[in-house]
């Protein structure tokens, strides 16, 4: 039993890990597509992300692998692989009731992370990152990570959810995680500006809370930042995007000056 633990455990964790440089990996070549020297002369802290977000994988899997252990061989959680188990309106309104639930408790945990102690203790090691990249999504100092670990297998134990839905918020997630910390914004103008922003969690949000830290709590969803005031609403990438222009304008003439004492001309 407990090697069967031991392998779920690794299992997961080797699931979250590779989802990760995938999706991370992924939108990281895209910004290098799309904003050319954005992430120039980051590599340094590309590479701290990359290893703290591999080390958050582990924080992740392990919960999951029990959890998922459990479930395979003695039928734990509420997780159902049979569509006709349920109603079909199960399916919108439990991924719908995850995404609240995991976006309450994000909002909490991630606002009491911002108090002086728990702040330096854990939390600054994700706001080390400046600008955020697409490999900071899992970022996460241990602590910070287990508080992100337990939500969903806990849930699986309340909320009754198709295999698929499940597969579906996983996948939510893991792509708001990341594009929320890219540096620009991939969402259609309509999903962040307009009515639909005025609710919904998109990059340009989230770009204010590493600008500012005091606000902008949220992971999916505006309602208790506008509740409790802590909403600044969406900023714009242009001073960061000025930043990067200057680093590459830096990083290049720092190349062509070793050129040109490599080669006895001047740069």
């Amino acid at each position: 039993m407990i090697l069967a633990i031991v392998l779920s455990a690794v299992a997961m964790t080797l699931i979250v890990g590779l989802r990760y440089l995938a999706t991370s990996g992924a939108f990281a070549g895209l910004t290098r597509w799309r904003h050319p020297g954005l992430y120039q002369g980051l590599d340094p802290q590309m590479r701290r992300e990359i290893w703290w977000s591999l080390a958050s994988a582990g924080i992740y899997g392990v919960p999951a692998g029990i959890v998922a252990w459990g479930w395979r061989t003695h039928g734990w959680t509420r997780v159902y692989t049979d569509v006709h188990a349920y109603p079909l309106w199960m399916l919108p309104v439990s991924v719908l009731a995850f995404l609240l639930l995991h976006d309450a408790w994000f909002y909490w945990t991630h606002r009491w992370m911002h108090r002086p102690e728990p702040f330096r203790v854990a939390h600054a090691l994700h706001h080390a990152s400046r600008p955020p990249t697409a490999w900071a999504a899992m970022a996460f100092h241990p602590i910070e990570a287990l508080t992100g670990a337990v939500v969903i297998p806990l849930l699986v134990f309340v909320i009754p959810i198709h295999v698929g839905a499940l597969g579906l918020v996983l996948t939510i997630m893991t792509v708001m995680g990341v594009t929320n910390h890219m540096g620009w914004e991939i969402f259609p103008r309509f999903l962040w500006s307009g009515p639909l922003g005025d609710w919904l969690i998109t990059a340009s949000h989230h770009q204010r809370h590493h600008e500012r830290y005091g606000c902008n709590y949220g992971l999916y969803f505006r309602h208790w930042d506008r509740l409790c005031g802590t909403d600044q609403g969406i900023g714009d990438f242009a001073r960061d995007h000025a930043r990067a222009a200057a680093r590459a304008r830096r990083v290049g003439g720092g190349d062509a000056a070793d050129r040109g004492r490599g080669t006895g001309r001047p740069a």
